[in-house]
């Protein structure tokens, strides 16, 4: 149902833009109106979501850890960047979860086998899709500034020559393109074959995957078997990064589609669970030093509170207490003696 759900919002997605654009003949809508609006949903988003998580307390140390503390014994060998103990160690334990997905490496798959016997094993391929999903995304993301750029930075060129190195013909084939494609349809085909995983999939997750696959799709069809006027392309683009928007002839419904897709994109993103991409640095789990047996660490937060503490009970009670057979801390003839010095 959730499949169904997700790819029917797609589908009628890319049905607004044929009747909008063919029929109705909104070009400038959905070549000026929907960027600008879905970019400031998204900038504005983005940033309360970040202030929301930033202002959240966490007063104590609640890191992950998957590793030995550091202690005082100098026999026992720390693990610096599972269990990080300083500022230098929570700064590596964040590269390598941002760059490399080391907690999604480490990841085991649980299975029961027959006789009861559980057996837990790597599970490399989710990571592999995962950092492929991520990387080719990232440079197809670069790649797109030449559109937004005049001249074009070398580095944006360098990086563009360094992604079509596999030469077939013209143009020449983008390798981050198919990589993207590939790696989110695993995602998918993982998410509909395994049962468990399958049974925590929301539509929002199946949503995310289709939006993106339409991206891609659409950018594949205009590169390699439609092609596009590319000068009109980068007269919009510039048109709009300089607000100076303009809607020139010539774009096909193929690119008014595309546009539109990555523009519920942003729009979409603060509002997801793509928003991992910003709340990554603010996971209290990640960026905090495990130090709690070297530091104390008290709640900021909390107010001062009129508390009775046992002492106080006991000097209230003690005959009471004495007189029921209740064990004291302090014997009943010492109060006396006190009370009559």
């Amino acid at each position: 149902m959730g499949i169904k759900f997700a790819l029917s919002i797609v589908l009628g997605l890319a049905l607004a833009v044929i009747v909008g654009v063919k029929l109705l003949g909104l070009q400038y809508v959905f070549g000026v109106v929907v960027p600008y609006s879905a970019f400031a949903i998204f900038l504005v988003g983005f940033i309360i979501r970040i202030i929301d998580w930033a202002r959240s307390p966490v007063p104590f140390r609640i890191p992950t850890t998957a590793g030995q503390m550091y202690t005082s014994l100098s026999w026992i060998k720390p693990s610096k960047f599972d269990n990080p103990y300083n500022k230098l160690g929570v700064v590596v334990r964040m590269a390598l979860e941002i760059l490399v997905f080391r907690s999604l490496f480490r990841n085991t798959k649980m299975q029961l086998r027959e006789g009861g016997k559980l057996t837990y094993h790597w599970e490399k391929w989710l990571w592999l899709a995962a950092l492929a999903f991520h990387y080719s995304f990232l440079v197809i993301f670069l790649r797109h500034l030449r559109f937004f750029t005049d001249p074009v930075p070398g580095i944006i060129q360098w990086l563009e020559r360094a992604d079509s190195f596999f030469e077939m013909g013209l143009p020449g084939i983008l390798l981050s393109d198919f990589v993207l494609v590939a790696a989110a349809t695993y995602l998918f085909i993982r998410r509909v074959v395994i049962p468990q995983v399958k049974y925590v999939s929301l539509p929002a997750d199946y949503f995310a995957l289709f939006l993106i696959l339409a991206i891609a799709i659409t950018g594949m069809l205009m590169r390699y078997v439609w092609r596009v006027d590319i000068i009109s392309i980068k007269q919009l683009t510039m048109g709009l990064a300089t607000f100076h928007p303009t809607v020139p002839s010539g774009l096909g419904i193929l690119f008014f589609m595309h546009l539109f897709f990555v523009s519920t994109l942003f729009a979409y993103f603060p509002f997801s669970k793509l928003m991992h991409m910003g709340g990554i640095f603010l996971s209290p789990t990640r960026n905090l030093p495990n130090n709690s047996r070297m530091v104390r660490h008290i709640n900021p937060w909390d107010y001062p509170v009129k508390v009775h503490t046992y002492e106080d009970y006991e000097n209230e009670f003690r005959e009471k207490m004495v007189e029921a057979g209740i064990p004291v801390e302090k014997p009943l003839e010492g109060m006396e003696e006190e009370k009559a010095e």
